[in-house]
């Protein structure tokens, strides 16, 4: 499986923003494909995901408590496309988001994309 995100750029603060991520190449093995964002010096953090075959999404703490509702995952099963939509971006949302893929026949963030940039300005 290969993975090429993007959608990344200089957004102002409350803007939205969408980012895509497309997976190619991969087996018949069923596919989770999940966001990660990481801030330069700090640990990567998961955002959210789309299950094996895209039948459920769910979140991790940065799409929850104060962000919750700002961050939606979905999925276009046709054609493999994972989005992570985010609203009223705020400065603390730069970082670089990274997509990543889970095979069903060998779970585990295995796979990943180059990340794309997003720089927030207040």
């Amino acid at each position: 499986v290969q993975l090429q995100a993007s959608g990344g750029g200089l957004v102002q603060a409350g803007d939205s923003l969408k980012l895509s991520c497309t997976a190619s190449g991969r087996t018949s093995s069923r596919v989770a494909l999940g966001w990660w964002r990481q801030v330069p010096g700090k640990e990567r953090e998961f955002i959210g995901a789309s299950g094996w075959g895209g039948d459920s999404v769910y979140y991790g703490e940065v799409a929850k408590g104060r962000s919750k509702g700002r961050f939606t995952v979905s999925r276009d099963n046709s054609n493999d496309i994972v989005f992570l939509h985010m609203d009223e971006v705020r400065p603390e949302d730069t970082a670089v988001y990274f997509c990543a893929a889970s095979l069903e026949e060998n779970p585990g963030w295995d796979t990943w994309g180059q990340g794309t940039l997003v720089t927030v300005s207040s």
